[in-house]
């Protein structure tokens, strides 16, 4: 137990009158006790019951909390009057915490607390006691309940619910400008004493910032608290309870308090003069530089607008506020000429943009500027005198005639002379050229407007001394026109005359074009070439003519076509004429005029066969030769006969498989009848695919006879081979004649085919493969039908 609770106690036991005296004071409690009375009753047997009056007697029961004592600590003691002394009644306590925290004795009464409390956890206890008789078992007082309250001492410092506190406050902030509210909990009782009356004090953070005892809010303690010196500031509250007196317990908190910008710091420039370089070649557009204003403020407070306020070069250059970096950027307003002017002067100021009322006081929040940009001298490309040319021509001009000069000098001090060219890539016809020399452009082709109306030429000026560096100009050449195509008929006619036409009829009308193109417009007439007896022409006077009949009747039998020629002549200068020849038929016409035959030929058809009657003839033609042609094919392809006729056919399935070697009919290796006919061995033969080297005389040996197998005489031959030094080694019998035991198809040899034919099963062919299909059909059937025969 520390020294303040221990004078806690002492101060607690000096102003209560029992919880620390050892002596008890026994006095009735009228609220807790029943109330003794006599009174009256009838009982089952109608006799009067009489009711004794019973009491408790007991303490006022108060406890300390946080008891430090090595024994129990006591609380009172229950006493009933009717307990004489004697052990005959017992004590009973229920209720919160009882026969744990609370114990009874239960003779005596006393009540103990086993363990330390504290009443933060819970301020009192609700317990019930009863008296009972020990013999009986018999309650000799009703239970009652009481409680214990548990008194209260200085064991809770006041804590914060945050550890930091972050806050701000605008900066230059009257004293006295609010910045944040702490407040402090303390856990003790307080409605009892002073141990939860907090008061709130500065321990780190002075001369800046106070704080209200009672209220806990920290507030602005010097004026003009500027940010630019110092933004940061850290505060240390505590809160103390007593009311701050000495012995209270305490706790503290940090406070980080930031110091908000305002706008009380105007815009300089770092320097008075800034000096720029730009060649003149640069384009209108061009960024120049930069300039930048420092504000020691921060956010919007900072921005500034920058703009051009005077100087001999406000037309020429622009200023832009580039908002992210705060610089204004100078550009190029117009084309800069170093030999016009050499250097600018501007005059450029600087503002912010969101001013403050409250510190206009502290003066105009603007600066400004001297800029000074120096034009710096580049080679420039020639310049054109204007920035296109049209020039208009007839096309009829001679060849070499000048259409017209392009004109360009160098911009330069030096004046440098000027070579002229065509880009080809716009003449590709190389209808034009141009005088190197002095740019006057003339034909190398005839023109024709007919043709191309409009030629779009680009001219190149070049610097003799640096050709590198040039300028294009765009020429337009118009050509004009001039009447120098004749009219023609606007397009071919296909005229005709009735034969039973008469004189004055309108057989045709005809117009023309001209590909000229007058200023007046175009105006055509129309005459014939000589006088025609059969027709005539009739101009409208509107670009068109009539072709009119002057005779009746026409016949085709005598004049199947009439070529009828027609001048057309234009009204601009020179007259330009033409002749235009009609070819008029004469054909055979209805009575309405339609016609309808033309040709003379057409007389010497039947007369009742039509143009439909000859179509239908023409398509019979076609459709039986395409008949013939089907069955020609036809009876071709049947004369083709199939490579197998029947399954049956062996000579043709032996034919189809003529890649299988030769067998007995292969004599070009050894002779067959050696081994049909051994005694023939005796006129020994050479063999006839390869030249021996040496002779050797041949050694007689006896014959085998005529039914020796053939598998006994070549092991008898090649038995003598083997030992007889003058023999071959390249003996073909033995190469040819067995094929040994270990074969899995045995022998192929076909020798004993005619003695084993019959007992040969070839169903194993089967099981080679589909190549082999048809031989084990032909001998696997043969066997079958043999057997069904």
């Amino acid at each position: 137990m520390t020294i303040q609770q221990v004078l806690l106690l002492l101060l607690l036991c000096m102003w209560l009158p029992h919880p620390c005296h050892t002596e008890m004071l026994f006095r009735r409690t009228p609220d807790l006790r029943p109330r003794s009375f006599a009174g009256r009753a009838l009982g089952n047997d109608g006799k009067t019951i009489h009711r004794q009056k019973r009491g408790w007697m007991w303490n006022q029961f108060f406890l300390l909390e946080e008891y430090t004592g090595s024994d129990y600590q006591y609380v009172g003691k229950l006493h009933s009057d009717q307990d004489k002394g004697d052990g005959s009644l017992k004590y009973i306590l229920s209720g919160d915490g009882a026969g744990t925290l609370f114990i009874i004795d239960e003779k005596t009464g006393d009540i103990h607390a086993t363990r330390r409390i504290d009443r933060e956890e819970k301020a009192f206890y609700t317990l019930r006691a009863q008296a009972i008789n020990r013999r009986t078992l018999r309650p000799v007082e009703p239970e009652s309940e009481f409680v214990i309250k548990i008194h209260d001492i200085n064991d809770n410092e006041p804590t914060f619910p945050e550890e930091i506190y972050t806050a701000s406050v605008p900066e230059m902030s009257v004293v006295g400008t609010s910045v944040v509210q702490v407040t402090a909990t303390d856990a003790d009782d307080p409605s009892y004493g002073n141990s939860a009356r907090i008061i709130y004090s500065i321990l780190q953070g002075q001369p800046y910032f106070s704080v209200e005892p009672e209220t806990g809010i920290i507030r602005t303690a010097l004026p003009n608290m500027n940010r630019e010196n110092r933004e940061q500031y850290q505060v240390v509250i505590q809160a103390k309870d007593m009311g701050g007196q000495m012995g209270g317990l305490s706790g503290t908190t940090t406070v980080n308090i930031t110091l908000t910008d305002v706008n009380d710091n105007p815009p300089r420039f770092p320097q008075s003069t800034i000096h720029l370089r730009i060649p003149e070649s640069s384009p209108v557009g061009t960024a120049i530089g930069s300039v930048k204003a420092t504000d020691a403020d921060t956010g919007k407070n900072a921005e500034v607008e920058y703009r051009i306020i005077d100087g001999d070069g406000t037309d020429m250059f622009d200023i832009v506020t580039q908002k992210d970096t705060q610089e204004g950027i100078i550009t190029v307003r117009k084309p800069l000429d170093y030999e016009t002017r050499r250097l600018y002067t501007l005059k450029v100021e600087a503002e912010n943009t969101h001013v403050d009322p409250r510190f206009y006081y502290l003066g105009p929040f603007k600066d400004t500027v001297i800029v000074k940009i120096s034009v710096e001298d580049v080679d420039e490309p020639p310049v054109f005198s204007r920035s296109s040319y049209l020039f208009e021509v007839h096309e009829d001009i001679e060849l070499g005639t000048i259409i017209g000069t392009v004109m360009a000098r160098d911009p330069d001090s030096a004046s440098s002379p000027i070579r002229f060219s065509l880009d080809r890539h716009t003449d590709l016809d190389r209808i034009f050229n141009i005088h190197s020399g002095n740019g006057s452009i003339y034909t190398s082709k005839p023109l024709d407007r007919e043709i191309s109306q409009w030629h779009n030429l680009s001219v190149i000026a070049a610097e003799i001394n640096n050709p590198k560096d040039t300028t294009r100009v765009p020429v337009y050449v118009r050509i004009l026109d001039v009447n120098d195509n004749a009219p023609q008929f606007a397009v071919f006619y296909d005229t005709f005359v009735c034969e039973n036409a008469r004189a004055g009829q309108l057989i045709q009308t005809i117009s023309a074009v001209d590909k000229d193109d007058p200023l007046g417009g175009q105006k055509f007439f129309f005459s014939l070439a000589a006088v025609n007896p059969n027709f005539t022409v009739q101009d409208n006077e509107d670009n068109t003519a009539r072709i009119l009949t002057r005779r009746n009747g026409f016949s085709r039998h005598e004049i199947s076509t009439y070529l009828l020629p027609v001048v057309i002549s234009d009204n601009d200068y020179p007259i330009q004429s033409s002749t235009g020849t009609l070819t008029i038929r004469v054909c055979a016409c209805d009575s309405r005029g339609n016609m309808q035959s033309c040709s003379a030929e057409a007389l010497l058809l039947p007369a009742g066969l039509s143009t439909g009657a000859l179509v239908a003839i023409l398509l019979c033609i076609i459709i039986l030769l395409v008949i013939v042609v089907l069955f020609a094919a036809l009876k071709r392809q049947r004369k083709k006969e199939p490579l197998i006729l029947s399954k049956e056919d062996i000579r043709d399935n032996i034919v189809s498989y003529n890649d299988e070697g030769g067998g007995e009919e292969d004599t070009q290796a050894f002779d067959i009848g050696t081994l049909r006919n051994p005694a023939a061995i005796e006129d020994k033969k050479l063999r006839r695919d390869i030249i021996p080297e040496t002779l050797f005389v041949p050694r007689r040996t006896p014959s085998a006879p005529d039914n020796t197998d053939v598998r006994d005489f070549i092991n008898q031959r090649l038995k003598e081979h083997d030992t007889d030094p003058s023999a071959p080694p390249y003996d073909s019998l033995a190469t040819y004649a067995y094929e040994g035991n270990d074969s899995i198809a045995e022998s192929l040899s076909s020798l004993e085919s005619g003695t084993t034919e019959g007992d040969q099963n070839y169903d194993y062919l089967r099981e080679w493969g589909p190549r082999f299909n048809k031989l084990a059909e032909m001998y696997g059937g043969g066997e079958s039908d043999k057997d069904t025969s």
